[in-house]
């Protein structure tokens, strides 16, 4: 079975151990949630299922009926937590402490990249911006950049693409784009992105006014769709970016860097069959 500390997901690490108990001899959920302290026979089968969650109070009882003690106790609090909660403030410390602690213990883990990557539109707005200056002082780079940067924001900002390996410093002050994307979990990366797309959101509202209509370009449409439409709706848009990275891509003496948000998304609740009948 693999290290708890390659889990995310608290829900599979503990199907994972009963099917590893299971391979190894008699093993069944009713003993399993008795060892943690459940009257329900099938308790944490439910659990598993998503059917069920695992409360805080009976976290320590499942971690040592799993034989967690220490470090790895400690990670599957975190990964409960993260699992359970709704709030984005209460994921993202829970998904960092699970990070330290598989750092303590020598695993690597990307989360904590992407997080930094996006906490801020700094960080892929530089990422473009600096291959294109040459030579530029970061203070050059940051009066280039339309929203306020300082130019020591802009030293630790490239100095983390470079560690992070999203730039490669090439020579002093010279700096290109390595081939690698933004990558975490799949946990972690839509948590990170929700922050990005808050921020790049509140710049584009205040870029209504402050580019002119030949600046900019701004355009929408109100529509009414159902399920199938939704779906199809949604690969256009991706279809679209991944055309528009394409042009981006043939031209090679870019100077500028823009943002593009797709958004799609529903202003009114879903209208009931009810709501139609004659």
């Amino acid at each position: 079975m693999k290290s708890i500390l390659e889990y995310k997901d608290y829900r599979l690490y503990i199907q994972d151990y009963y099917d590893e108990r299971k391979r190894q001899g008699a093993f069944s959920w009713r003993e399993f949630c008795k060892n943690a302290g459940f009257s329900s026979p099938n308790f944490l089968q439910l659990v598993c299922k998503g059917e069920s969650k695992l409360g805080k109070p009976k976290i320590a009882n499942v971690a040592h009926a799993m034989g967690l003690v220490g470090f790895e106790e400690d990670y599957f609090r975190e990964m409960v937590t993260f699992g359970n909660a709704k709030k984005d403030a209460i994921k993202k410390a829970a998904l960092l402490e699970m990070e330290r602690i598989a750092l303590e213990q020598k695993v690597r883990v990307v989360d904590a990249d992407a997080f930094q990557y996006y906490e801020s539109w700094k960080y892929p707005v530089l990422r473009e911006l600096v291959p294109m200056m040459p030579g530029a002082c970061p203070r050059d780079i940051a009066d280039e950049c339309k929203e306020h940067v300082s130019a020591e924001e802009v030293r630790d900002i490239l100095n983390f693409l470079v560690k992070a390996g999203f730039l490669k410093k090439d020579d002093e002050k010279v700096y290109s784009q390595t081939e690698q994307n933004v990558i975490g979990s799949k946990e972690a990366l839509p948590l990170a992105i929700r922050s990005m797309q808050k921020e790049m959101a509140g710049m584009a509202m205040r870029a209504i006014d402050r580019y002119t209509a030949k600046e900019r370009h701004f355009t929408g449409v109100t529509l009414s769709v159902n399920e199938a439409a939704s779906k199809r709706i949604v690969k256009e848009i991706d279809d679209c970016c991944r055309r528009v990275l394409a042009i981006a891509n043939e031209y090679k003496d870019l100077n500028q860097v823009c943002r593009i948000n797709f958004q799609f998304f529903p202003v009114t609740d879903k209208i009931k069959e009810s709501h139609h009948a004659k």
